[in-house]
């Protein structure tokens, strides 16, 4: 800022929310960046409680191309047999919300995930549509909230708002980012003041030199269930072909 020395007490008492917001982008920058992998494919393990203990046991697979927010996933499930093979193509965008396929093979067709269902569960899982999209630094304006700490972990805890381009059923987020390793260490989702949804990412490993929570816990606040993801056979940067990212690979099972 070129500000006249005599006005350098006040320039900073107005300058102090432009650079907390300009830094808090860039710490979610450099989490982008640290990620950042060509390819990425795991097994889920999905263990769902609901809000009685009552624990019901999914798998999926995953597999994703390309750059952070302009990327493509393919989610298919594994198990149990009344959803084994029903799959589903993400192709993320960043300047926009993604686009959703979902391939249900007991009826054996695809159907397009409109805007306005993806805040429903998925597949009784307590990830809502929408949850499974990347989130792209460019859809959403960010405010530093201080520091905070997360089972005694050095946190920065950022709050993001989603840009007017960003369809989304969350009105605000509230990130908490590790100090140590720009990893995501809890996000809380609101929608108009109420807290709707807090995921929480734990059991931090370094896996090809990017550190990745090999469990997330999603836990929705108005049903008191919660869904805890185990990602195993974890790898990054493997050789993919773009047409596995295809609706004709959905329906062929590929």
């Amino acid at each position: 800022m070129n500000r006249k020395w005599m006005a350098a007490a006040l320039g900073l008492i107005f300058c102090v929310p432009a650079l907390h917001s300009q830094d808090a982008r860039q710490i979610v920058q450099e989490l982008q960046r640290r990620s950042q992998a060509n390819s990425e494919h795991y097994e889920g393990l999905l263990q769902v409680i609901d809000s009685k203990g009552k624990t019901n046991e999914k798998k999926w697979t995953y597999n994703r191309i390309g750059s952070h927010g302009n990327s493509k996933v393919v989610l298919r499930f594994t198990a149990p047999a009344e959803v084994k093979d029903v799959a589903l193509l993400i192709v993320n965008h960043p300047d926009r919300s993604s686009d959703q396929w979902m391939w249900t093979p007991a009826i054996n067709r695809e159907r397009r995930i409109a805007l306005q269902d993806r805040r429903s569960r998925f597949f009784g899982t307590d990830f809502s549509f929408e949850d499974l999209e990347e989130r792209d630094v460019d859809q959403y304006d960010y405010a530093s909230k201080g520091d905070d700490a997360v089972n005694g972990e050095a946190c920065w805890k950022i709050e993001a708002k989603p840009r007017a381009a960003k369809t989304s059923q969350y009105t605000r987020s509230m990130l908490w980012i590790r100090k140590a390793n720009y990893t995501y260490a809890r996000i809380e989702n609101y929608t108009l003041g109420n807290l709707i949804r807090r995921v929480s990412y734990r059991d931090l490993q370094p896996v090809q030199n990017i550190w990745t929570a090999r469990a997330i816990e999603a836990e929705d606040l108005t049903r008191h269930s919660r869904t805890v993801l185990t990602l195993q056979a974890l790898q990054y940067n493997l050789s993919v072909k773009d047409e596995e990212f295809t609706l004709q690979a959905l329906r062929a099972g590929q």
